[in-house]
């Protein structure tokens, strides 16, 4: 028990005073402006869709045979 408890707490302890905090700076290169800004348009989710019908499975033989290479192996 002694040394599943040293397994999890000696990584624990020893990330903790690695670690540091971020430094959080405000930045002025970029004023409070909305000029770069494009609004944002409305696009329908389902705008490109068609309707498609269940048809029935062509021969397999003609499309295998169409996908074949040309001239031979």
């Amino acid at each position: 028990m002694k040394h599943l408890f040293l397994v999890v707490a000696l990584p624990l302890l020893v990330s903790g005073c690695a670690a540091s905090l971020p430094e959080v700076v405000a930045s002025t290169d970029h004023p409070d402006s909305v000029t770069g800004i494009r609004p944002v348009r409305y696009q329908n989710p389902i705008g490109a869709y068609t309707h498609r019908t269940p048809v029935d499975p062509k021969p397999w033989r003609g499309l295998n045979d169409a996908q074949a290479p040309k001239g031979g192996a």
